[in-house]
């Protein structure tokens, strides 16, 4: 689904990423890890499109990110640690998603009873005035209902309690298994059991690539 070869990118004349060669293939489920600073955000927002290589390539399904980034985008999910600053209320928020995604507006509220989120008390506030935990629920519940073909977290759990981690958690074991994840992670122990894949990654290079 995605290879990527010879990736450089720089900031202030340093490698962030290194020559990084790695194929992710459908049906992936990857704990991507290393140290803060070594590569791993960088690496998959340069997957999406967000920055531009220095050099070297990548490619999902053939496509390139920064080329033909819409159609890249319709078959990946990216839920970020920091969720963005949306202004839209949630019905309206509900509303952009089911029209540039395709996505059943019952599907969203589905996927968010499913997480404990009550949305049908929260439509008229902006997202961006939510509690972290629900924003964090809210973009899962989006992630979830719109069936990409790969999901993206980047620390999925950082802001949700211990028994909405673990919804979490039951919701990603029933993912179709042809769907390719990523969880950009501190925290193996918590992922362990949903993947199949482990790389690390320090100083902007994969140092480890174990299939488990």
């Amino acid at each position: 689904m995605i290879v990527i070869k010879e990736a450089v990118k720089r900031f202030l004349d340093v490698n962030v990423l290194d020559h990084v060669n790695l194929t992710i293939e459908d049906g992936d489920k990857i704990a991507l890890m290393g140290p803060n600073g070594a590569g791993k955000t960088t690496l998959v927002r340069s997957i999406l499109g967000f920055y531009h290589l220095d050099s070297g390539s990548i490619e999902v399904d053939g496509l390139s990110p920064i080329k033909m980034r819409q159609r890249v985008l319709t078959n990946i999910s990216f839920i970020p640690q920091t969720p963005p600053p949306i202004k839209l209320s949630l019905t309206e928020l509900i509303e952009y998603v089911a029209k540039s995604s395709q996505v059943v507006p019952q599907a969203i509220f589905e996927e968010a009873k499913r997480l404990d989120l009550a949305l049908e008390q929260n439509l008229s506030k902006p997202f961006f005035k939510l509690s972290g935990g629900m924003k964090q629920k809210m973009l899962i519940a989006i992630a979830l209902a719109k069936k990409s073909k790969m999901l993206i977290f980047d620390e999925p759990t950082a802001n949700l309690d211990p028994k909405a981690r673990e919804k979490f958690y039951n919701l990603l074991e029933e993912l179709d298994a042809k769907t390719s994840t990523i969880y950009i992670t501190h925290r193996l122990e918590e992922v362990e059991s949903l993947v199949n894949r482990k790389i690390y990654m320090d100083l902007g290079k994969v140092v480890e690539d174990e299939r488990v």
